[in-house]
């Protein structure tokens, strides 16, 4: 692997130069288009379309060069995030734009903060040094704290959601910057890769204090990464913010923001605390950190669904909805095993396309019937047929229901997890149970819109483009499961 220098990296580091240029140039033209609101989305979105050009034009091919004197890696495995975070940014800004949730005094600000924290998801998704995981993880935490506040329909509503995000992510932050300081304590250097060298070597002969050391590094670090992915029991925060910020912020949350912190855990444990074997890795030393995942992955699900079933508005629903499905994600993650690191990120890839349809369609019908509770989607069979359809694939695949997506992004999952032996056995009975309770709380919302009527029959006017960015999420949605062996181009080391 080679090593640049700050000079050298300079020409590897045009893509996320690229955002910062742009949001910039947002901010500045925000001056001179006061109230034009198709102005500042279209140079946001002009800005991660170069970004896309540039990090495809940078990355492929590149077997992992190491940028800025080992600060971050250049590799496939970072280039599959960075293209999907780049998806959800460019969804959220085609759903925020005529949302009268954001106030158009404030736009300038929205999407350049929505670019800076795509910036900060770039550097976390590359980042293999201590430092600046942690300056990444901060970068993101801000810019999302104040996107969460930025609702204009519900201001007190918004403004009490972006302090309890920020209250949270505080103390999480600190926990997380206490396991690092462990680890930089034990090893004495700041490089994860190295560290896991290190700590290799150490574990020929382990101590009680060298054991107890790791484990509590690991479980601070955890507490850093679960509250990014919203994993049990650092998911508190989750519900309350995802209804009270702006739902286009609360689908990038549960999207983009979930991604990054699976990126960063897959990338920090197992370089610092793994070691490669043959088709996989194993955990270093006696510290059993897959067995501790494994435990959060069948609390995260099961909390998130037996929640989910008391709500009764939608939005926070699919909040609930979105911490178990964070559980089944991490169920990949504790196989150590290529092809689980491949279903995970496939399946990341999929859960972007159904759950931003989902939430687009809770923005469609707030947006005209101004509520989120599932009584407003009564006979939408009628009013708005085309949406209907549309969200009841959305929620069959988030069900895992064949023939749609979800449904093989699942029995993939589930397939890694039996695969990895019959230690794992219980994750996937609990995974597969998890999936029936979660079929109940999607049903109801279909009952309501294909089985009951509503009070009012008017049909829904939905605009031409709005309906054809339905579709261009409702296909892959279909499809992606149909197209054989696609997993196997997703990268599966770092």
């Amino acid at each position: 692997m080679e090593t640049l220098d700050n000079i050298q990296s300079v020409s590897k580091f045009i893509p996320e130069l690229i955002l910062i240029v742009f949001a910039i140039a947002v901010v500045i033209s925000d001056f001179f288009a006061k109230g034009r609101r198709e102005t500042l989305a279209i140079i946001a979105l002009v800005g991660l379309i170069a970004t896309l050009i540039s990090v495809l034009a940078v990355s492929i091919g590149e077997t992992g060069e190491s940028l800025f004197m080992g600060m971050i890696k250049l590799d496939s495995f970072a280039l599959f995030f960075k293209v999907l975070f780049i998806i959800a940014t460019f969804a959220t800004i085609l759903f925020s734009v005529r949302l009268k949730e954001i106030a158009d005094v404030h736009r300038g600000e929205y999407y350049a903060l929505l670019l800076t924290v795509t910036l900060g998801m770039f550097l976390l998704a590359s980042a293999t040094n201590l430092l600046m995981i942690y300056l990444s993880l901060e970068l993101v935490s801000i810019s999302s704290y104040i996107l969460s506040g930025f609702s204009t329909l519900k201001p007190q509503r918004s403004s009490e959601t972006s302090f309890k995000f920020i209250i949270y992510g505080a103390v999480s932050s600190g926990i997380m910057l206490f396991g690092i300081s462990l680890l930089f304590g034990m090893t004495g250097i700041s490089n994860i890769n190295d560290i896991g060298i290190i700590l290799a070597g150490k574990a020929s002969s382990p101590g009680e204090v060298y054991n107890l050391t790791i484990l509590l590094s690991i479980l601070f670090i955890l507490a850093g990464i679960g509250y990014k992915t919203a994993s049990v029991p650092f998911h508190q925060w989750a519900p309350d913010v995802y209804e009270g910020a702006p739902t286009p912020i609360t689908a990038f949350l549960s999207v983009a923001s979930k991604a990054a912190g699976f990126s960063l855990l897959l990338r920090f444990l197992y370089s610092a605390f793994a070691q490669p074997v043959a088709e996989g890795w194993s955990h270093i030393g006696e510290v059993n950190w897959p067995l501790i995942l494994g435990i959060i992955s069948a609390l995260t699900m099961t909390v998130g669904n037996l929640s989910a079933l008391l709500q009764n508005n939608l939005k926070r629903l699919l909040a609930y909805s979105s911490i178990a499905h964070g559980g089944y994600i991490l169920m990949a993650a504790v196989v150590l095993t290529q092809q689980g690191v491949q279903y995970m990120l496939f399946y990341l890839l999929i859960y972007l396309c159904m759950n931003l349809g989902a939430f687009f369609v809770v923005i469609l019908i707030a947006d005209k019937l101004g509520s989120e509770e599932i009584d407003a989607y009564r006979g939408l069979r009628s009013r708005a047929p085309i949406v209907a359809v549309s969200m009841s694939i959305f929620l069959f695949s988030l069900t895992g229901i064949p023939p749609f997506a979800g449904f093989f992004g699942k029995l993939w999952l589930f397939g890694a997890v039996i695969e990895a032996g019959s230690h794992w056995y219980w994750l996937a009975i609990v995974g597969v149970i998890n999936s029936v309770i979660a079929l109940y709380y999607y049903v109801r919302v279909v009952k309501a819109m294909f089985l009951e009527e509503s009070s009012e029959t008017g049909s829904l006017s939905i605009s031409r483009p709005h309906l054809v960015l339905l579709i261009i999420f409702v296909i892959p949605t279909i499809l992606l499961g149909y197209i054989g062996q696609l997993w196997k181009l997703i990268p599966s080391s770092f």
